[in-house]
């Protein structure tokens, strides 16, 4: 067992070496066998099925752009081809007797990834944030929204089970909007040891925000809709009377804390396509057909507003959307509502930039992924988001500005002093901002007080890196190992 400079630890025993490297020669031997079954396969259709499958991909990307980028019968057009594209491949490979040539070409390279994310695992376990022993909180103190999550509040009797626990509650009134950290203030003054929230995660990031301000434990219910922070943390999402286990038998844990323009957030800000959509009102009660209106326009209309980015000493320029998260995510999954943090300590911003302006470019990203040129993923320290156009942003057919005006601004986001202001989402929260926005990272700065016994703590399959690979199964040292994540 060795330990990490941050105080984590990886396992590095004899045994997990072993199964490393035999995990690796099956992951080689796996990819070399698709690749010769696919030669041997050439006369007998292999090639068709290979051919066949990239075309299929790269049609249904274009069909799905578009279908988000267009209106009318473009739009129709694009949904069918979408649908069709995968489905004429099927029928293809099951006409012309294909489909056991693409299934064994399908299993082999699956067993090679498969393998390959377990030895690479295996070999380098990821380090653990670490954590420290805590004392019960004496005076813990609960903000919770009745409202959150479709009433999980009180589903779960999360009241009554707190109070049980010595905890003081206070709920909120949905009909009288609260300023959940002016409450924390006063609680803080009046005595308390913890902070709590049971709510979504931008009231989470308001009241932990008091706490790493005050040095006290921040205590998550994860009684959200999504609750992608606690996910994170490792928290029971099923049940979030589980998390009150940590008032009782917690442990802490020292993670960071992200700060946009002067206000926290625990998991992503936003900027563009998506930050203009939860602008609009209508937005919260029909997700898919509030984006779907204003997707033509936020993607290729005139005037639509582009994003540049300074990330540390690098230049992003003319983004359609910026995503900067507190620490890095595993893969651009985040974007569908996917992906986890592997961790919440390691001091940097995870950044994601998109620029896809016509099928090519979709097609691109479809077949490259992150290779693509349409996709930028990186960490920084520090991200300053600027606006590189200040026309119209986000008009529906009506004419009517896709974006959520604030007294003073005009529709091109323009207060009436002259300054840019852009649209926000702070962790789901609509918000508008004067440029430079800027995005930041407070390492450590706050203290989670969670449950010893926490059932979401996954270890995320790392990104599969081949020449890693091939030097884990033929037993030269692999490289880059020591204070770097796979």
């Amino acid at each position: 067992m060795s330990q990490d400079g941050r105080g984590g630890t990886r396992t590095t025993g004899s045994h997990g070496g072993t199964a490393a490297r035999l995990l690796a020669r099956i992951a080689v031997l796996a990819a070399v066998g698709s690749l010769v079954g696919l030669v041997l396969a050439i006369g007998d259709g292999g090639l068709v099925v290979v051919l066949a499958g990239l075309l299929g991909l790269v049609v249904c990307a274009a069909g799905v752009w578009w279908f988000l980028a267009h209106r009318g019968a473009v739009r129709l057009i694009g949904a069918l081809v979408a649908v069709a594209a995968p489905v004429g491949v099927l029928v293809l490979f099951a006409h012309d007797g294909l489909w056991r040539t693409a299934l064994v070409l399908v299993l082999c390279w699956a067993l090679a990834l498969a393998c390959a994310r377990a030895a690479l695992r295996r070999a380098r376990p990821r380090r653990k944030t670490r954590s420290f022993p805590a004392p019960r909180p004496q005076r813990a103190f609960l903000i919770m929204n009745p409202k959150s999550g479709g009433g999980k509040v009180g589903r779960f009797g999360l009241v009554d089970r707190a109070e049980a626990l010595g905890a003081r509650v206070t709920v909120l009134d949905p009909a009288a909007p609260a300023d959940v950290a002016a409450l924390a203030r006063e609680a803080v003054a009046g005595g308390a040891d913890l902070l709590g929230v049971a709510g979504g995660d931008g009231t989470q990031a308001l009241v932990a925000a008091v706490a790493a301000e005050h040095d006290l434990p921040f205590l998550v219910i994860s009684a959200g809709t999504r609750n992608h922070f606690a996910m994170d943390l490792g928290l029971d999402r099923s049940d979030p009377a589980r998390c009150l286990d940590a008032l009782t038998d917690g442990e802490e844990l020292r993670i960071d804390l992200g700060e946009v323009g002067g206000r926290p957030f625990v998991n992503t800000v936003s900027f563009g396509v998506y930050a203009d959509v939860v602008q609009r009102p209508e937005y919260r009660d029909d997700k898919a057909g509030t984006a779907l209106t204003l997707m033509p326009d936020l993607l290729v209309g005139e005037g639509v507003r582009r994003l540049d980015a300074r990330i540390d000493d690098t230049t992003l320029t003319s983004q359609q959307a910026l995503l900067i998260s507190n620490n890095a995510y595993t893969s651009p999954d985040v974007l569908s509502g996917g992906g986890r943090r592997p961790s919440l300590d390691d001091g940097e911003l995870g950044v994601l930039g998109i620029r896809v302006e016509g099928a090519a470019e979709a097609a691109d990203l479809a077949v490259r992924g992150s290779q693509s040129t349409g996709l930028t993923v990186t960490t920084a320290r520090r991200v300053e988001v600027t606006s590189s156009t200040t026309g119209d942003t986000g008009r529906d057919d009506s004419g009517t500005s896709g974006s959520a005006s604030t007294p003073g601004a005009d529709a091109s986001g323009t207060d009436a002093s002259g300054t840019d202001e852009i649209p926000v989402a702070v962790d789901g929260e609509a918000l508008r901002m004067t440029t430079p926005v800027v995005c930041t990272l407070r390492p450590g700065a706050l203290r989670v007080l969670v449950p010893r016994d926490r059932p979401g703590v996954v270890v995320p399959a790392p990104r599969v890196d081949w020449r890693r690979l091939f030097d884990l199964a033929f037993g030269r040292p692999v490289p880059s190992l020591q204070g770097q994540d796979s």
